[in-house]
């Protein structure tokens, strides 16, 4: 499998972290996609990311922006249990602020109900 370098500024989903309903509660299910991105932060101790939590529209914005915030944490709390350096990680929660699909379909909102990261140094 070719795989492209991730350049510094470049948005990455995860598309295979997985949260209870209307929760920050990681799933088992989260592990594997995130046992790669820690390898990945301990290949290259320079990077430090930028982890983001994204909601689609349903709800209240305002409940959306806080449960982004605590996914976006419980991810950046994840990646520190397996070693990563706390120096090395932002959280940030946008809510339904940034949607990369329309909200007007359930396949829609599920594109948007997602967590990112973005090297911020590389």
């Amino acid at each position: 499998v070719y795989l492209t370098p991730i350049l510094e500024g470049e948005t990455v989903v995860l598309n295979n972290v997985f949260f209870a309903s209307n929760s920050s509660e990681l799933l088992p299910s989260s592990e594997a996609e995130l046992n790669t991105l820690t390898d990945l932060l301990k290949k290259n101790p320079q990077i430090i990311i930028e982890i983001s939590g994204h909601t689609d529209n349903t709800g209240n914005p305002s409940s959306n922006m806080e449960l982004s915030n605590k996914r976006a944490l419980s991810v950046k709390t994840y990646l520190e249990t397996k070693g990563i350096s706390s120096e090395r990680l932002i959280s940030k929660g946008y809510g339904q602020t940034k949607p990369i699909a329309e909200n007007t379909t359930e396949e829609g909102k599920a594109k948007n109900r997602r967590t990112e990261f973005k090297i911020i140094r590389k």
